[in-house]
């Protein structure tokens, strides 16, 4: 149940709302699913916002601004079902009315920055699944010029065969508080992106999960092509796109802000040696569902390699405290609190305020044995559903406060 301090916010964007779009009106505007909406400046919101939104629904708000300027979009409210990749409901928002790039997907009650398309056209679609929903969200959009956006708005599209990006204000002062910037890069057909950030600087998170840069492949922010997430001041390494397509997305949430960053791109052809490459930040394949087998779990119990030599050959490793086993047919299925976590790879992690878990599935229920209640390393690969596969040979050992340095150093370790 939320707290009835919550609705005092709403209160006063439903006020706000009204005022604007109906001055002649004390009433509270009526938001619908979907529609069409021009002009200088208008709300849209969730339907029945600020009511519980429908399951099940898909709606679709397409808006247009005078010729000439460019469409910019804020949040004043948003609160959906949270899920860490949001998968399950979620706010797309696109460049143009058809077949746009993607600016950005949003759920749970973070309020993304200032939202900017590169026409006169945005759209906006929320899609809501069968179960948990919330108060659906709130905003506002105007009309602002292409060349006059000021210091917190960026991104953009980038087809130049070379050229740079950076946060707002680079190198004067501070990035802004509660950005989010998009650059799309597109090369000709034949050529790849080489990508190359020369200076970094943004808040520090052993997750990034304040203020971050995420680097795609293709034109879509989607999970599947992401190449990398980075914070902290150390540049990430130089990335290579595996197709003609980057994109390059910033963030930064309303608290702490850093130096920011200016990185540098440009185009190469398909077909050079390999040894020229230079090196693609690290990602990992999902691995595909593994079903116990008989033979499988008759393999003996035990652990191979050291702690060092199972870093490197993991997707992923973290040290937590299993809070709950769940018995399924010949597997085990757990949810790991996560007390550190030294690589993510594409591991799904969920976040409950300041609070982190992940799912593991343990293919052979008693190979290896997790105990509900005790703390552990736990090092695997990953499956196509975001969950950790641990298998018999798998490395897992108690979690100890003495473990911590040598862990920290793996980290730091280039594999």
């Amino acid at each position: 149940m939320r707290g009835a301090g919550a609705w005092a916010p709403l209160c006063l964007l439903l006020v706000a709302a009204a005022q604007h779009s109906r001055p002649q009106l004390s009433e509270r505007p009526v938001f619908t699913c979907g529609g069409i909406l021009t002009g200088e400046s208008g709300f849209i919101g969730s339907e029945g916002f600020p009511g519980v939104y429908p399951p099940n629904s898909k709606c679709t708000w397409k808006i247009t601004v005078p010729e000439g300027k460019v469409v910019v979009l804020n949040f004043r409210f948003i609160d959906l079902e949270s899920d860490n990749l949001c998968r399950y409901d979620f706010v797309d928002v696109y460049n143009g009315h058809a077949n746009g790039q993607r600016i950005g997907r949003f759920c749970g009650t973070f309020r993304p920055g200032a939202l900017v398309s590169s026409s006169n056209k945005m759209m906006v679609q929320m899609v809501s699944d069968a179960n948990t929903a919330g108060n659906g969200f709130m905003a506002m959009f105007s009309a602002a010029e292409p060349n006059e956006r000021g210091d917190q708005y960026c991104g953009g599209l980038l087809e130049r065969p070379s050229g740079s990006f950076k946060t707002p204000n680079w190198p004067d002062r501070d990035y802004p508080a509660g950005v989010t910037c998009v650059w799309h890069i597109v090369a000709p057909k034949n050529q790849l992106i080489e990508l190359k950030f020369e200076k970094f600087d943004v808040e520090r998170d052993n997750y990034c999960r304040y203020d971050y840069v995420a680097v795609f492949n293709g034109g879509e922010i989607n999970d599947a092509e992401r190449i990398g997430k980075y914070c902290g001041d150390s540049p990430p390494a130089p990335i290579v796109s595996e197709r003609n397509e980057l994109l390059i997305q910033f963030l930064s949430d309303l608290s702490l802000t850093a130096d920011g960053f200016i990185g540098h791109y440009k185009f190469r052809p398909k077909k050079l040696p390999t040894t020229t490459a230079l090196p693609v930040t690290t990602t990992f394949p999902a691995t595909t569902s593994l079903k116990p087998t008989v033979a499988l779990c008759q393999q003996k119990c035990r652990r191979s390699g050291t702690l060092e030599s199972n870093y490197c050959s993991s997707n992923f490793v973290l040290a937590g405290t299993v809070i709950t086993t769940i018995p399924r047919g010949g597997s085990l299925h757990a949810t790991v609190s996560i007390i550190n976590i030294y690589k993510e790879g594409n591991l799904a992690i969920q976040q409950a305020g300041k609070n982190m878990s992940a799912k593991v599935t343990v293919v052979c229920k008693q190979c290896p044995l997790l105990r509900r209640g005790l703390n552990y390393i736990i090092m695997g690969q990953v499956g196509e559903d975001g969950r950790g596969k641990i298998m018999p040979n798998s490395f897992i050992m108690m979690f100890k406060t003495k473990n911590q340095k040598l862990l920290d150093a793996l980290k730091n370790k280039q594999c």
